[in-house]
């Protein structure tokens, strides 16, 4: 994301032409990031083998309806199914073609609209190994459609996907992320927007210990609730100073913030790479608020963490050294101790209650079923 670059959002809704799309879609082809064309074909192909199978009964009725010399109403009531079957196969055709067609047009606009804003535009990323907590849980994990920017500082925009469960359980999570490269490694900390919960409290996948909670002045805690680590607050404190606190309810209290490493990631329950100029127009903007002020925390420092005296370096002359000889002890090192790495994680009472009470429908609906027999 380059501040040079004015925001332009033209190639998102610009007319284009097949051709430019077509080429565009060749030239990832020779670029590896698209696969065969010959997988649509197949797919194509396996579509009409299940509309065979599925209608083979009826095909044969048709025809043996055709061949009895039965009269015109005989041939009419055997061509009528004919045409359905054909129809059917010919909307499916449809359907896919139009769908990869659709496809290829998104992934020329989103290029051409990452070029047109100083960033670039891959289509796929599986396993992105970053280190916020949606991205180690369930499996088939995968990033799609990533916005990049390099400069000021690193800027990704994406959506993704991972997969819970299995059979008739198995369920697909749909999430968008906007990654920024900090400076240096913070502590963990979890801005949990209360703006986005849902019936049963938070929509993020995890929840943490209550006496992580951190209240804040002001009304920031009634737009987010801040975790942080046991006997991180005062560091909490320094980095969400009341100017930090108020870019972030001004401009991302829709979205579930967390620091980890030296990682700030924005989270939403929905796709945030899209054709929707208006999405851009409003990420744009969070984005540049927050850079505007993550150069304060690159002055953040962790005193947990051992630093090592300077070779050679004395405190001689220096107010408050314990003696002429005694070494003087450099800033520590940027980093974070082991304790402020990673957040405690609790439980739900909510998902405990529901548990509960699903167990005791299933013992008193057992309990009437025998006592009623």
């Amino acid at each position: 994301m380059t501040r040079s670059v004015p925001f332009d959002s033209t190639p998102l809704t610009a007319p284009v032409t097949r051709a430019e799309v077509k080429a565009y879609t060749a030239q990832l082809r020779r670029e590896g990031h698209l696969g065969s064309p010959v997988l649509g074909i197949v797919i194509l192909c396996l579509v009409g083998a299940v509309f065979l199978l599925a209608l083979g009964p009826i095909l044969i009725a048709v025809f043996a309806t055709i061949l009895d010399p039965g009269g015109p109403s005989a041939i009419v009531a055997g061509v009528v199914p004919l045409v359905i079957f054909v129809g059917i196969v010919a909307l499916a055709v449809w359907g896919i073609t139009r769908g990869l067609g659709g496809a290829a047009e998104r992934r020329f606009r989103l290029a051409r609209f990452a070029r047109a804003n100083g960033m670039r535009w891959l289509p796929r990323q599986p396993a992105p190994a970053l280190p916020g907590l949606i991205f180690d849980r369930g499996s088939s994990r995968a990033a799609s459609d990533l916005i990049r920017g390099e400069n000021p500082r690193f800027v990704e925009i994406a959506n993704y996907r991972y997969t819970t469960g299995s059979g008739k359980n198995r369920q697909t999570h749909r999430w968008g992320y906007v990654a920024i490269r900090l400076d240096v490694p913070l502590p963990h900390i979890v801005l949990d927007a209360t703006g986005n919960n849902g019936l049963f409290g938070s929509n993020l996948p995890l929840s943490f210990g209550r006496d992580q909670r951190l209240s804040l002045e002001g009304d920031f805690d009634e737009h987010f609730a801040l975790y942080c680590p046991s006997g991180y607050e005062r560091d909490a404190l320094y980095l969400f100073t009341p100017d930090v606190m108020a870019r972030f309810i001004d401009n991302a209290a829709a979205l579930d913030v967390e620091i980890v490493d030296d990682w700030l990631f924005l989270y939403a329950k929905r796709d945030l790479s899209t054709l929707d100029p208006a999405t851009w127009a409003w990420l744009f903007t969070t984005v540049a608020a927050l850079l505007d002020k993550l150069a304060q925390w690159a002055r953040w420092r962790d005193e947990r963490l051992e630093t090592v005296p300077a070779a050679g370096a004395v405190a001689s002359g220096i107010p408050g050294a314990q003696s002429a000889g005694a070494p003087v002890l450099p800033p520590p090192p940027a980093g974070v101790a082991p304790a402020g790495r990673r957040l405690r994680r609790g439980f739900s009472w909510v998902a405990v209650v529901l548990v509960v009470a699903v167990g005791l429908y299933v013992a008193v609906t057992l309990v009437a079923t025998v006592l009623g027999s």
